[in-house]
């Protein structure tokens, strides 16, 4: 998916052979999920759909359980986040994108989780898992990017065990739309969510920046999330 991935491993078995093959079993999840629902692969479930060569009704099981996922996100954010999309000939797409990357990093994370006495923290495009195997032990310290200057903070959070993700248009511009106007949203440069594992945090930065104004609103309505949003005019809100 055109992701850059990197892991830091802390404890009993950082760098030793267990960790290398916890790793190896981290990098074909995602592997897995690339070839399944890329849009930049040829051959990928997610592409072939798009063209119309396979059925939608006949998904595999992995297929289903995203597209579970993003209905649940559509719904709850009241259509701001939707994985259909126009493609250039106007006809209705799939771009899982905005699912799939924490739903595939929080999979791969499992495998590095299993090390006893040790601590991961996994990123897939900017997104983490942290996990410290004592629920009181030392924390990760996160920082969050000025979305205005990525080369400095505007905030750093500790986290032991959960998921941390921004959505936002510093790297990737405007990528993330409204899915009721289709149109990007003009109020907020970035959403930053920590939740109990990335999966409900990527899912719900996107959506929560896809409302636009009322994104730090929308996102204090949801159960168990906490973050930080950076509007266009600098201000920083803390949800």
């Amino acid at each position: 998916m055109g992701l850059p991935v990197s892991v830091a491993l802390r404890g009993r078995h950082a760098g030793d052979g267990r960790a290398l093959t916890a790793w190896a079993l981290a990098r074909a999840e995602l592997d897995a999920a690339d070839a399944m629902f890329s849009r930049h692969r040829d051959d990928s479930w997610v592409t072939l759909l798009n063209r119309g060569l396979v059925d939608l009704a006949d998904a595999p099981a992995l297929a289903r359980e995203v597209l579970a996922l993003a209905e649940d996100a559509r719904l709850a954010s009241g259509g701001a986040f939707d994985v259909r999309r126009r493609d250039a000939a106007g006809r209705m797409a799939l771009d899982t994108d905005g699912v799939v990357k924490g739903w595939a990093v929080q999979r791969a994370a499992a495998h590095l989780q299993a090390l006893p006495g040790t601590d991961v923290c996994l990123g897939g495009g900017g997104d983490l898992v942290c996990w410290t195997a004592d629920p009181d032990g030392e924390p990760w310290q996160i920082g969050i990017e000025d979305p205005h200057d990525p080369t400095s903070l505007v905030a750093r959070v500790p986290v032991r065990r959960g998921g941390v993700a921004t959505s936002g248009t510093a790297h990737r511009g405007d990528h993330v739309v409204d899915g009721r106007t289709g149109r990007a949203p003009a109020d907020v440069a970035s959403v930053t969510v920590l939740a109990p594992d990335l999966v409900g945090a990527d899912i719900d930065a996107t959506a929560a920046f896809a409302r636009g104004a009322d994104a730090a609103a929308w996102l204090r309505l949801r159960p168990g999330r906490g973050g930080l949003v950076v509007w266009t005019d600098g201000r920083t809100e803390t949800v």
